[in-house]
């Protein structure tokens, strides 16, 4: 049976399967990618960027094909799908029009000579990416380096091969030379080969953290350049100031977008004693009112997650967290087909508890209250993770200076997680390190190539 499946999570139906690819098979794929890697060195960054445009405006035109993949493959919403569409045309709207200028020479002040550096690929990057946004991890890493001039190999999750395959068919479809970027279904030995291979130069991973120390290790046994994102268990911050029409509108898919399975999502929502009540009121009615069913209908408001092992191992977490003294505070009373879970929220969550410093993924709800901003900061930073986060204040200034000391990557403010193309994607501690999108995505596979002149 091969490891590579596309099985629609509501219905159960294995609908396609993909073998892993026979050395032959890489040894190709890895010559056509740097064979255009060196064709690239002597082509602008505009030209590229002119093509990205094309794939952009390709992503737009089969929105409703590569949507409705997505939901079929990992059981997103599909309204959700086609706004995933929506954001990657824009990723590479954002590269197509600002990419070459990011790559401009920068001078350099110095009084030895006339100095600068140049921004130059560096070569084919092997990106690993996850299942929970299928098109959204493949465009946030290939956008940046398709302007760049680095070739990607794309190893993509085990349950959303058709989406791979459906990604490498459009983009190259949308012009993109042979090569730009190859998918493969590797196995996780072959992973280290390619990665071992003097032709690839880094490596892009988001995933868990298992896979993150595994690819990182190989990476750096081999001195290959890497990013990794790792999920993360981000801090939910509401302050006592909060405006309640506010909170609410942001608490209303802060845990459920994605079914949950977002690694920048609020998991942990660290409420102050006065507006407690509130949030664990607003959080119920909420819940109450999500309707399961297929993630192909419209009014469908609550998907099922990716699989039933997710579901699974979902589920045992929260056992865990019930056993170790844990409340059910809410519990969405029906049944979903498929690999549905119940959305839950817990709280009297303490330290001890096995899930205090776990990332769940999925639609549960962890409530913790605290006395006061000082305590919310310190509950917040007592993670081994630091992705996102999200401050709720009426007073900007303060919710500015709480976000200034949150341990994380991100913080948005009187928001849930956000993405874009201008805005740099990453975290630190054992979310990961490095920086997607932004200026500061398209330099993480870079050379800055130091070029002075200290002619008389």
């Amino acid at each position: 049976m091969s490891k590579y499946q596309s099985i629609n999570p509501y219905t159960g139906e294995t609908f396609a399967s993909f073998d892993n690819p026979t050395s032959q098979r890489i040894e190709e794929t890895l010559a056509l990618a740097h064979a255009l890697y060196k064709k690239w060195r002597h082509e602008e960054p505009a030209v590229r960027a002119e093509q990205l445009q094309k794939i952009a405006d390709s992503l737009r035109e089969h929105k409703e094909e590569i949507a409705t993949l997505m939901t079929k493959e990992m059981g997103k919403l599909i309204g959700e799908a086609r706004e995933e569409v929506d954001i990657c045309a824009e990723i590479c709207d954002y590269y197509a029009q600002n990419g070459a200028k990011l790559l401009e020479p920068t001078p350099l002040k110095t009084d030895l000579g006339k100095a600068y550096y140049l921004k130059q690929a560096t070569g084919v990057v092997l990106a690993c990416e996850p299942w929970n946004f299928p098109l959204y991890q493949v465009i946030r890493v290939f956008a940046p380096n398709y302007v760049v001039g680095n070739p990607i190999i794309l190893k993509h999750a085990h349950n959303v091969p058709s989406s791979a395959a459906l990604i490498q068919k459009l983009i190259h479809r949308a012009g993109a030379p042979e090569g730009a970027l190859l998918n493969l279904y590797l196995s996780y030995d072959q992973i280290d080969q390619v990665i071992a291979d003097p032709r690839v130069q880094g490596v892009a991973l988001t995933g868990s953290e298992r896979g993150g120390v595994s690819v990182a290790e190989a990476a750096g046994k081999n001195l290959k350049k890497s990013t990794m994102e790792l999920g993360g268990n981000d801090a939910f911050i509401v302050l006592d100031d909060a405006d309640s029409d506010q909170l609410k509108q942001v608490l209303s898919d802060a845990r459920t977008y994605n079914d949950g399975q977002v690694c920048t999502s609020s998991k942990r929502i660290i409420v102050t004693e006065d507006k407690y009540d509130e949030v664990l009121t607003d959080l119920k009615e909420i819940f109450s009112q999500l309707k399961p069913g297929d993630p192909l209908d419209e009014q469908t408001t609550i998907a099922p997650m990716n699989s039933q092992r997710a579901a699974d191992k979902l589920q045992k977490q929260v056992d865990s967290a019930i056993a170790a003294g844990a409340k059910v505070a809410y519990k969405f009373p029906g049944k979903g087909q498929g690999a549905f879970f119940a959305p839950i929220i817990l709280t009297d969550i303490d330290q001890n508890n096995p899930i205090f410093d776990q990332e769940l993924f999925g639609p549960v709800a962890e409530i913790y209250k605290v006395k006061d901003e000082d305590e919310a900061i310190e509950l917040a930073n007592n993670s081994s993770y630091g992705l996102g986060s999200s401050v709720i204040s009426s007073n900007i200034k303060r919710a500015q200076a709480v976000a200034a000391q949150i341990e994380t990557g991100m913080t948005v403010i009187n928001g849930r997680w956000i993405t874009a193309g201008e805005l740099p994607f990453g975290g630190v501690k054992k979310s990961g390190y490095g920086r997607e999108l932004s200026e500061l995505g398209i330099m993480a596979f870079v050379n800055e190539h130091l070029v002075i002149d200290v002619s008389k």
